[in-house]
């Protein structure tokens, strides 16, 4: 029975988080509130691994309940779970684009999909930032303001902005950042 609700949890993701894997955060925030398979902590550990670890951030947050979940088949169901939507709909999508690729409706959907990936990566993104630079029960500071962490942000965001560290490969910055969190920890 696991495996039947791990593959229709991680369909209706990657049914409904058009737009990539940032747009799937407010899907599994949501699933993480209503399984209780993971916390907001934990979403916010698997998305940094997710976005320092080759391949989509989606299929390895997927992968990662599931295994956390239901062992290696549960991560294997999970995964097919969220990427079966996607396959579908191309292979409709193509079956049916050369007789509709020139209407003025397609071109409508897909003026209004961009839209809404917008506002899903835009929430995403207020997540991570909320659970990035706000402290879990206010005890860091003024207002549970994680000031670290938003000295860390602003320091990057210095960096990139106004020298030639630009140039750097992002690996450098993801090691980086390990480091300074494992000091900053001790």
């Amino acid at each position: 029975m696991i495996y039947l609700r791990l593959f229709w949890e991680f369909f209706q993701v990657g049914l409904f988080s058009i737009g990539g894997g940032m747009a799937t955060i407010p899907f599994l925030t949501d699933l993480g509130g209503r399984t209780g398979w993971f916390t907001s902590g934990q979403l916010a550990d698997m998305v940094a691994i997710s976005e320092s670890t080759p391949g989509p951030m989606g299929v390895n947050t997927a992968t990662y309940v599931g295994f956390a979940t239901a062992g290696v088949p549960g991560g294997v169901v999970a995964t097919l779970g969220l990427v079966c939507p996607s396959v579908i709909i191309i292979l409709v999508i193509a079956k049916f684009l050369q007789r509709f690729r020139q209407s003025r409706l397609v071109d409508g959907a897909f003026y209004g999909l961009r839209a809404a990936s917008v506002a899903l990566i835009t929430a995403a993104m207020l997540q991570v930032a909320q659970i990035a630079l706000l402290a879990a029960g206010g005890g860091a500071g003024a207002a549970g303001i994680h000031w670290a962490a938003v000295g860390l942000a602003l320091a990057v965001f210095l960096l990139l902005r106004f020298t030639r560290l630009k140039t750097l490969h992002p690996i450098c910055f993801i090691a980086l950042s390990a480091v300074v969190g494992v000091v900053l920890q001790m």
